[in-house]
């Protein structure tokens, strides 16, 4: 990435930007405290929707319920439920997708899923969907109004056997009735942009937000990558360097410092290059997403500074 404040300042990204945040489900009293504040706090920046991840085969299904009723006690900010096909059969799946809808969602990320924590591959329910896009297709049927986002992998699904078989899979969960796509995070933003252009030659002709994840721990993150196929470049590793396993005070500061800064250095280089949406995975830290919300311009009228009051010292 290599766009400068110059070109960040020349291209006036200010006004028709806009962010979706993504939340994990509380474990806890404590932890769903932490989500309502994180609610609270991020709401003056008008993000979009606050999507609730679900857990393999429906892990998490009632604290991913509990999380979504507690978030709208708190926000009008519009909330989206994940919901996947992984271990449930047709029916079970769409009596989780009406509790979603009895919760007040009017909105569902709909996946595949990943396997079972133990099992390294997916195995379609004897009587479930086989897939996101059968998933999209049965949601679209009954409730027509709803909108529907599914997934997008810029480097690729990992049990995906080719580009050309990842593109079709995703061509055909619009084609199902999808309104867009929230993609797989990555590090490197022309992998983004290369993966776009091949998605539009390919067809893919809905809404793709790139997915931008906050990294309050580098390592952990990296980790998790790894498990995805995501890469992550040497470059950005350097960042890090000599601060694994740093507990002091001053050593997780400049970690969560060095991430902060790169998460706005790439959303700035994807603003000027044109993308409008991102959505943020944020790890249920608010402090990194306001800071990308403030460097996309999104402060709220009320807490721009007075210039007079900044010369004034």
């Amino acid at each position: 990435m290599t766009t400068s404040f110059r070109q960040v300042a020349d291209a006036d990204i200010r006004g028709d930007l806009e962010v979706s945040l993504e939340v994990f489900p509380a474990h806890d009293e404590a932890a769903l405290a932490a989500l309502k504040d994180l609610a609270r706090r991020l709401r003056p920046f008008n993000p979009e929707f606050i999507s609730v991840t679900y857990g393999a085969g429906g892990s998490s299904r009632e604290r991913t319920l509990a999380t979504i009723r507690a978030l709208k006690e708190v926000t009008d900010t519009p909330i989206a439920a994940h919901l996947t096909v992984v271990g449930a059969s047709r029916e079970d799946t769409l009596r989780v997708a009406e509790q979603f809808r009895e919760a007040g969602v009017n909105h569902i990320v709909a996946l595949r899923g990943d396997p079972p924590e133990g099992e390294s591959a997916f195995t379609p329910h004897p009587e479930g969907f086989a897939n996101a896009a059968e998933l999209v297709s049965a949601l679209r049927e009954r409730w027509p109004e709803l909108r529907i986002s599914v997934a997008a992998y810029p480097e690729m699904h990992p049990d995906s056997p080719s580009r050309e078989a990842d593109l079709d899979n995703l061509k055909a969960k619009f084609e199902a009735g999808a309104n867009d796509a929230l993609t797989q995070f990555f590090f490197d933003n022309d992998l983004f942009f290369d993966f776009l252009e091949q998605a539009r030659a390919a067809g893919v002709a809905g809404p793709v937000f790139p997915g931008v994840m906050l990294m309050p721990n580098f390592f952990q993150v990296k980790n998790f990558a790894v498990r995805c196929k995501a890469t992550v470049p040497d470059w950005l590793e350097a960042r890090f360097a000599g601060l694994r396993g740093k507990k002091d005070r001053d050593s997780m500061l400049v970690h969560r410092m060095l991430a902060a800064s790169f998460a706005v250095e790439q959303v700035l280089d994807m603003a000027v290059r044109g993308v409008r949406h991102f959505h943020l995975y944020t790890m249920n830290r608010p402090h990194m997403a306001e800071a990308v919300c403030r460097a996309l311009l999104l402060a709220p009228d009320g807490e721009k500074q007075d210039d007079r009051r900044l010369c004034a010292g």
